[in-house]
């Protein structure tokens, strides 16, 4: 990292507000513990769907972002989310994908199974409840950040071809073909997108999703010169219903 910064870098909180909220008490006060350098917070997407608080998580999250110098990455669920307002035949992937309870977390809830006409009155529902500053927030999202010798994106990036070359599909989808990669990409990868028992550090790439919503363990990757650390909510927190 560029001297006299350190980055708080967390994936795949899925709704998790509760583990959220814990992470980012935790992380204040390590700020508070280390006040002499910058801190800049780098999400890297999948906010919504699964958990139970979809809604409240971009909440806080904006919250956090006027208090904070922060760095919003888009991820799959997002894409797929914003997608929705405009695209009816993505709907039944995103209830797939969880976004059933994001639907009901924003007052919009299927009765029955979402299909025909229904979707309609969803993308409907949906586009009325969505205040115009979560509207701001996922359309402003982005796909790729770099900071010193680390490169952070939500899913990973496609082996032999350039960082500055790389398509939205892979950052926000890739797996297997990253993952089992043992290429330098020039940059160290920061990622998420595949959830993992630990956060995996690697040679070429960091996977710091370790599975909140089913797991209870949000974790956050703290960088800092050279030196790499994680803050966590620890295991076997279980998610509330809704």
């Amino acid at each position: 990292m560029p001297a006299g910064v350190r980055v708080y870098a967390i994936s795949d909180i899925h709704g998790r507000l509760d583990l959220l909220d814990e992470l980012l008490l935790q992380t204040e006060a390590d700020i508070t513990l280390r006040p002499d350098t910058r801190p800049v917070f780098v999400f890297l997407g999948d906010y919504i769907d699964r958990g139970p608080s979809s809604r409240e998580t971009i909440d806080r999250l904006i919250q956090h972002g006027e208090r904070h110098e922060c760095v919003f990455l888009k991820g799959n669920h997002e894409l797929i989310a914003i997608k929705c307002l405009s695209d009816p035949n993505r709907f039944d992937q995103w209830m797939r994908l969880g976004g059933y309870e994001t639907l009901v977390s924003y007052g919009v809830a299927p009765e029955n199974a979402v299909t025909g006409s229904s979707i309609a009155q969803l993308q409907a529902g949906f586009h009325n409840a969505l205040p115009q500053n979560h509207f701001r927030f996922f359309r402003d999202l982005r796909t790729s950040f770099a900071c010193g010798d680390f490169f952070f994106v939500h899913a990973g990036v496609r082996p032999n071809v350039k960082l500055s070359e790389q398509k939205d599909q892979d950052l926000l989808w890739i797996r297997d073909e990253f993952l089992n990669s043992n290429e330098d990409f020039g940059k160290i990868v920061v990622h998420g997108h595949t959830p993992a028992h630990d956060i995996e550090v690697e040679p070429n790439r960091i996977n710091i999703d370790t599975g909140a919503f089913a797991t209870g363990r949000l974790s956050c990757l703290v960088i800092e010169a050279e030196q790499l650390s994680v803050i966590d909510t620890g295991p076997a927190a279980v998610a509330p219903a809704g």
